[in-house]
């Protein structure tokens, strides 16, 4: 396996490729074009084997010459460069600094390289799958979006970080997690515990939970961002750490789950590195407010847009087990879906006194 630096020096070796793919058709007088793999759900399929959502083999061109893709084209040579210049200074930015850097009027017109940040976006996404390198690899960082407690030590630019010295505010994640900029130096945790919903990661921490269990509490406040999924993952291929997934009792939880075991289909490229297969469900269940107890008064009533939604999910390969057929229409059989908010029905503490122990003990989760 490659090393941090030597991954590095193929990032920017494949960044300079393209330049010099440019010089060299223009010095042939011929037309600069790079092929980008398609990104839309007409070129990703489910590998049932590996269990993950991939990318196909269809691809488009982007030429220079083209009178339709010739913006696109100097837009991504443009972002490119700027991409190079942060590997050259080992300097890192925000996707919106990348955005201004690349921003200019064309000399000669009222014309400018971008107009607004949706379209620089998207050009690094075609970098990514067009080099087969993570957007962290670029040195391009987003917000910190995730919490993280446990029985861990990381080294995070040359600090020493103890995960259990952070009092229950926790350390705060940051987007680029991988090997040279975060290091584990030391795990003792058994598990990995990733909730979907801020609130009750704090529940957890303040309770003590991960150390009662030995666990690591990591959330990422709703769908988890790139540098939470990308620590989760580490930690189950580096630690061999089961993952375990708390998300409430709707479609929404049921995506955010599915897309941390195998992916997304915007982000299909990267399921390869970023997907946990082995990734369980531990609720909220459909079954869970018959088991525990939970009146129907604290279920929400599902509106159309939750119907439509989970109906969509039952046509997905991923869950066409049965488990998860079965899953899905308890809840469109109910007509309600629950947060995890509403265990608090019972007691404040009955996420991190009952429900979570008992479904731990019992191996009460979905696959």
């Amino acid at each position: 396996m490659a090393t941090s630096k030597q991954r590095q020096a193929e990032v920017k070796r494949r960044l300079t490729g393209l330049a010099d793919m440019v010089i060299a058709a223009a010095a042939k007088k011929k037309d600069p074009m790079m092929k980008i793999p398609v990104r839309s759900l007409s070129n990703v399929k489910f590998n049932g084997k590996k269990r993950i959502i991939e990318m196909g083999k269809k691809k488009q061109e982007r030429s220079f010459f083209n009178l339709g893709q010739a913006k696109k084209f100097m837009q991504t040579i443009l972002v490119a460069d700027a991409l190079a210049e942060l590997q050259n200074a080992n300097l890192t930015t925000s996707l919106r600094e990348i955005y201004y850097r690349t921003k200019h009027t064309i000399e000669g017109s009222h014309e400018n390289t971008f107009d607004g940040q949706n379209e620089s976006d998207p050009l690094i996404e075609d970098l990514e799958v067009s080099l087969a390198a993570l957007r962290e690899e670029f040195h391009v960082r987003a917000d910190n979006g995730g919490t993280m407690v446990g029985p861990i030590v990381l080294e995070d630019d040359g600090d020493r970080i103890d995960c259990t010295k952070l009092g229950k505010g926790g350390y705060s994640i940051p987007s680029i997690v991988e090997p040279g900029y975060i290091d584990i130096k030391k795990c003792t945790a058994d598990f990995v515990l990733l909730i979907e919903k801020g609130t009750q990661w704090n529940r957890l921490s303040e309770d003590k939970f991960w150390k009662k269990f030995n666990c690591i509490l990591l959330t990422g406040n709703g769908q988890p961002p790139r540098g939470v999924r990308r620590l989760a993952r580490r930690l189950h291929e580096e630690r061999k750490l089961p993952v375990y997934v708390l998300v409430d009792n709707d479609p929404w939880g049921y995506y955010i789950y599915s897309v941390i075991k195998q992916g997304s289909i915007n982000l299909a490229f990267e399921s390869q590195r970023m997907a946990i297969p082995k990734a369980k469900f531990v609720g909220l269940s459909s079954f869970d407010p018959g088991k525990y107890d939970l009146p129907r008064n604290v279920g929400i009533k599902l509106n159309d847009k939750d119907i439509n939604r989970a109906k969509e999910l039952l046509n997905y390969p991923w869950f066409q087990k049965p488990h998860w057929q079965k899953e899905i229409k308890g809840m469109l059989s109910s007509g309600l879906k629950y947060e995890l908010d509403a265990l608090a029905n019972k007691d404040f503490q009955f996420l991190t006194k009952v429900y979570l122990p008992q479904k731990l003990k019992e191996r009460d989760w979905i696959d």
